[in-house]
């Protein structure tokens, strides 16, 4: 079972702004006055604060989201060591199941309009011995929404991600430019030549943002493309 929207953020590189963009993405629903619920099935790196585990991805999340759940749902591997997962994990002394993963996913589809699942990394970044997040993208079968670092080497790993998520029978539904090194040369260019290349809406261009919240990214992205958008009107302004 699906929510009515649902949606899987990727993203080209680690620290890129999946966050910010699956933030933004929930701060539109809610203001289209949906259920939303934010999922980060997986966050590697957590401080113990108010007597509790805290991953700042998963907070944000959790913060631009207006439906409440527990994070045991929500965010079922939140594992100590910023690293990848699966060293996290062996760290950790657990070992990660994606059919876990999904039956939260489906009890959180229970409960809400719209779901926006936050991948952690990259698209290939393993997760445990026989799994990794394409893979796990595959299980959940979403709608990708790519989010794509303005650094150089971009255009290479934008076109290469694409080809992935398609070669995975995945569909790209649209993708984000997302400002990251603010003195990147020829920027708008680099933008230009992943959209005459890639195979899906290029739904905005977020610009380097300081103090940057879901609701100042909102409003340089237009979701209403994407497939199954609920809200009539675009993305607040």
């Amino acid at each position: 079972m699906s929510a009515p929207f649902a949606c899987f953020v990727t993203g080209t590189d680690t620290e890129i702004g999946k966050t910010l963009v699956s933030a933004a993405l929930l701060h539109a629903l809610t203001q289209c006055g949906l259920r939303a619920a934010g999922m980060k099935p997986i966050a590697a790196g957590a401080e113990w604060r108010d007597n509790a585990w805290h991953n700042e991805d998963a907070d944000a999340l959790a913060a631009a989201a207006n439906v409440a759940l527990p994070q045991a749902l929500t965010t079922p591997y939140l594992l100590r060591t910023p690293a990848s997962p699966h060293i996290a994990a062996a760290l950790d002394g657990v070992v990660i199941d994606a059919t876990h993963i999904l039956d939260c996913y489906q009890r959180i589809a229970l409960q809400a309009d719209a779901v926006v699942v936050e991948g952690v990394g990259g698209f290939r970044v393993p997760l445990a011995e026989n799994l990794d997040t394409s893979e796990l993208a595959v299980q959940f079968g979403l709608p990708v929404v790519l989010v794509v670092g303005l650094r150089l080497g971009c255009i290479s790993h934008a076109l290469l991600t694409a080809e992935a998520i398609a070669a995975r029978g995945l569909a790209l539904a649209g993708w984000v430019a997302n400002t990251i090194d603010p003195a990147m040369g020829f920027a708008a260019d680099n933008v230009a030549t992943i959209a005459s290349r890639m195979k899906a809406p290029l739904l905005g261009v977020v610009p380097r943002l300081e103090n940057a919240s879901a609701s100042q990214a909102a409003r340089h992205l237009d979701f209403s493309c994407l497939p199954g958008w609920p809200c009539k009107q675009n993305s607040p302004k």
